[in-house]
C-alpha cells in the first residue's frame, strides 16, 4: 500500500536553503518513492520561490489564515510535488526566510511560521478538496505548531499521524505568550503539556509534545538532547517522549554530490583516478587567492558560530599555518568571528583565505579540491558536509559528537592496521585537542600512501538516502498502522 505524506519544511533544496535542514527536505522525497511512500512537500512561497514558476491557479483560499489572506498554490519541481502558501504579507518581502536585510529576525516570524503550520494540519486533516494524506511530517520549530494544529482540530474525524524531525535543537521558536491567543488554538492548549514553555510560547516544545513519533538526523544525536548540556531545556520532554525518539541518520543526494559527474568542479574524479583532484585544488587555490602548494590545504564550509566551534578555530589558525598547512574558509555569520577571521587573514597572507558568502557551487570546489575539511562543532546534530567530504575525498577532521561521531572512523592505531580508518576525531577540549588533531592530520597527510586509503574509504561509504529512506518508511509505516 502506498503511503501519502505531507513534508512541510521553512527551506528546501535547490529552490531556498540557508542551511541542511533544505538539503533533507528536497532529497527525502526521492529517497522514499522506492519504499512505496509518496511525499508531497508544503513550503512558503516566497518572492525567489514563486518566481522560479509561472503563474500558478490557486488550490485553496484562507480569508482569514491568523489574520491575513492566503493561498495555496500546487507546482512541480522534476517530478516532486509541491504546494506553496502563497501568503504576501507573511513571506512576500526581501530578506532571507527569517531574518531581514540587516541580519535581525522578522518581528512577526510567530505569525509567519505559525500560519505555515495551521494550513499544513489543514491540509493534512482533509480540509482542502482533493488532498488527503496518511501522515504528517514537520521539520524544525518553523513547522512544527503542525502537529499541535492537528492535535486540537475540533471533531472526532481521524486524524493523520503526525511526525517532527529535530535538525538542531538549539533553535525552539521561543515567542512571548501574549502571542497566544493569535493563534487560534484551544486554552487547552496552552499548558506544560502543549505549548507553554517556561511561561512562554514554544513551537518546537509544542510539536515533541504533540507528535506521534520525534526523529533527530543521527542515533548519537538522539541519545546526545537527553542530556542537559544538549537538550537545550527540553531534555526533560524528550526524557518523558522517549519512547517516541527516534535517530535516524541522514544522507546525502548523490545526485547533487557526485565527484564524477559534479559540474562545479575543474575536474571531475573518481575513487580509482585521485590524482584528478590536483587540478581542483589548483582551482580552489585561485578562487581564494591562496599560494600554490602541495602542503596540506585545509577547507571549512560552516555557520561561523559559537555551536561550529569556529573560536576554537581561530585560536588554532597560527598552529595550522606553521605546520605548512592552508586554510580556506566559506562561511558567515557572527561578524566578531568574520572580523576576526580577517585579522588571520591579513596575517597570514596568502595561507588563510575567508569568503564570507553562501555560495553552493564554491562549496563543491572545497570539497573537492580541498585536502581535508575541519569540523570542530561543540554540537552536531548529523553534520552533512563531512558527508560530502567522505564522498569528494576530503577528508575529515572532526568533533566527537552527534553525527560526526556516527559517520567517521577515528584514525587510531586500530582502524588504520585495520584500513578501516576514514578522518580524524578530537574529543571537544577547546583549541588545544583541535590543534593535536590537525597535527595528525598533517602527519596523515605526509603518508601519502595512508592518506591515499584515507580518502578511497570515505568515497567507498555509502552515506546515501537509500538506508534512511527505508528507515523512515519503516517509522511511517508502523505509525500509520498503529493508527
Amino acid at each position: 500500500m502506498t503511503l501519502s505524506v505531507l513534508s512541510v519544511a521553512s527551506e528546501v533544496f535547490p529552490l531556498v536553503k540557508t542551511g541542511g535542514l533544505a538539503d533533507v527536505a528536497g532529497a527525502l522525497p526521492r529517497a522514499l518513492a522506492p519504499h512505496g511512500v509518496d511525499v508531497t512537500t508544503l513550503l512558503p512561497a516566497y518572492p525567489g520561490v514563486r518566481a522560479k514558476f509561472g503563474k500558478l491557479k490557486s488550490r485553496h483560499h484562507w480569508p482569514d489564515l491568523l489574520g491575513t489572506d492566503a493561498h495555496l498554490l500546487e507546482t512541480k519541481l522534476g517530478d516532486q510535488r509541491l504546494l506553496l502558501l502563497d501568503a504576501p504579507a507573511l513571506f512576500g518581502r526581501e530578506g532571507g526566510p527569517y531574518i531581514d536585510a540587516n541580519g535581525r529576525d522578522w518581528a512577526d516570524n510567530w505569525r509567519r511560521f505559525a500560519a505555515l503550520g495551521k494550513a499544513a494540519a489543514d491540509v493534512a486533516l482533509g480540509q482542502v478538496k482533493g488532498l488527503s494524506f496518511d501522515l504528517l511530517h514537520a521539520h524544525d520549530w518553523q513547522a512544527a505548531l503542525a502537529p499541535v494544529y492537528v492535535r486540537y482540530a475540533p471533531g472526532d474525524a481521524p486524524k493523520p499521524s503526525t511526525v517532527v524531525t529535530i535538525h538542531n535543537i538549539a533553535f525552539q521558536g521561543q515567542f512571548a505568550a501574549s502571542h497566544f491567543k493569535a493563534l487560534g488554538l484551544p486554552a487547552a492548549a496552552w499548558s506544560v503539556d502543549g505549548v507553554e514553555y517556561y511561561g512562554d510560547l514554544g513551537f518546537l516544545k509544542g510539536g515533541l509534545a504533540s507528535a506521534d513519533a520525534i526523529t533527530t538526523v543521527s542515533p548519537t544525536y538522539a541519545q546526545e538532547i537527553l542530556r542537559p548540556e544538549y537538550g537545550m531545556g527540553l531534555e526533560g520532554l524528550i526524557a518523558h517522549r522517549r519512547g517516541a525518539l527516534h535517530g535516524i541518520l541522514n544522507g546525502i543526494d548523490t545526485a547533487q554530490w557526485n565527484p564524477a559527474t559534479d559540474a562545479a568542479l575543474a575536474m571531475p574524479f573518481s575513487r580509482t583516478a585521485l590524482a584528478k583532484r590536483k587540478a581542483n585544488k589548483r582551482a580552489l587555490e585561485k578562487a581564494f587567492g591562496l599560494a600554490r602548494g602541495d602542503g596540506p590545504l585545509f577547507v571549512v564550509i560552516s555557520r561561523l558560530s559559537w555551536q561550529k566551534g569556529m573560536d576554537m578555530l581561530i585560536d588554532s589558525i597560527d598552529a595550522l599555518v606553521g605546520m605548512g598547512a592552508r586554510l580556506a574558509l566559506l562561511g558567515s555569520g557572527d561578524a566578531a568571528l568574520e572580523g576576526a577571521f580577517r585579522v588571520a587573514e591579513a596575517r597570514h597572507k596568502g595561507r588563510v583565505a575567508i569568503q564570507s558568502r553562501y555560495d553552493e557551487p564554491l562549496s563543491h570546489l572545497c570539497q573537492g579540491g580541498g585536502d581535508a575539511i575541519i569540523i570542530p562543532s561543540r554540537f552536531e546534530p548529523c553534520g552533512l558536509t563531512q558527508l560530502y567530504g567522505l564522498a569528494y575525498a576530503c577528508v575529515p577532521v572532526v568533533a566527537r559528537t552527534g553525527g560526526l561521531h556516527d559517520t567517521v572512523i577515528n584514525a587510531n592505531a586500530a582502524a588504520l592496521e585495520a584500513g578501516v580508518a576514514t578522518g580524524v576525531k578530537f574529543d571537544l577540549a577547546g583549541a588545544d585537542a583541535l590543534i593535536a588533531a590537525l597535527h595528525q592530520a598533517v602527519a596523515l597527510y605526509a603518508d601519502r600512501p595512508t592518506w591515499r586509503m584515507l580518502q578511497r574509504n570515505g568515497m567507498a561509504a555509502d552515506f546515501s538516502w537509500s538506508t534512511s529512506g527505508a528507515a523512515y518508511a519503516a517509522l511511517y509505516r508502523g505509525l500509520c498502522t498503529r493508527a
